[in-house]
């Protein structure tokens, strides 16, 4: 059995390959990882699976867009942050999905279902028509960005907005918020969680820490090894992109 992963997200693909390798013996499969459309649009060139696990937003867009241009026979399973109402869109029982953050049992689930469906024979391809409606149901979602979030503070409760941000850092399972007069604000969810929520025309994940808003740079310098040190308002310590992600943050800040 051949499988093919697409998630951009580092910790969460290590997550499902460990999943995949649980319910599956080594022996008894295989599987292939992307980051991006461009590489799933690689790997679906040079192999055949069995089934597609794949998240919504990748590091250059939405799978969707790639599925739309690589039409698929097999089963995908697709793993994501967003919420419920999003997957009512879809008009076939031959799709799954899980949200995150799932568990082992959410996986197996959705596992058993293909095993299911394609014994019974009653598996039906992802066609144009449903991925149509996934993107609007998907452009619907991203029209309803979180606008602020609830900050409880010692002396009670308080409003953070979301365009006062400049910087969010991950902190184990919490996220720290620094805003641009720069107080720092603890919000109860993890970098993964609050990316998911915020628009990504504004905000962008420079490495595996950091998420930076554009409206808050307010200079960006040339660092070693294509990096990018990048100034914040209400930050005194620069900030610097990943070498993995400065060519995106490039492409991120022309938009």
């Amino acid at each position: 059995m051949k499988v093919l992963i697409l998630e951009d997200e580092i910790p969460a693909y290590q997550k499902l390959a460990s999943y995949l390798a649980d319910l599956y013996p080594t022996s008894d499969h295989e599987h292939h990882w992307g980051r991006s459309i461009s590489e799933g649009q690689a790997l679906l060139n040079q192999h055949d699976y069995d089934f597609i696990i794949s998240d919504i937003q990748l590091l250059d867009g939405i799978s969707f867009d790639l599925f739309d241009a690589h039409p698929s026979n097999c089963p995908i399973i697709f793993c994501s942050a967003h919420d419920n109402y999003l997957f009512k869109a879809f008009d076939t029982n031959g799709i799954a999905y899980i949200l995150k953050p799932y568990t082992k049992a959410d996986f197996r689930k959705a596992i058993e279902k293909y095993q299911v469906l394609f014994k019974s024979g009653s598996y039906k391809t992802l066609n144009k028509n449903t991925l149509h409606h996934l993107k609007s149901a998907l452009h619907q979602e991203y029209n309803t960005y979180k606008k602020r979030f609830v900050i409880k503070k010692p002396t009670g409760i308080q409003l953070l907005n979301v365009t006062d941000i400049s910087l969010v850092n991950a902190s184990g399972d919490f996220c720290i918020a620094t805003d641009k007069s720069g107080q720092r604000h603890t919000i109860s969810q993890t970098l993964g969680a609050v990316a998911k929520q915020l628009n990504p025309q504004k905000f962008f994940k420079i490495n595996r820490s950091e998420l930076v808003q554009i409206d808050a740079i307010t200079a960006i310098e040339s660092h070693f090894k294509n990096r990018l040190l990048i100034s914040l308002e209400g930050h005194h310590d620069k900030v610097m992109t990943s070498s993995s992600n400065t060519a995106e943050f490039r492409k991120w800040l022309e938009h």
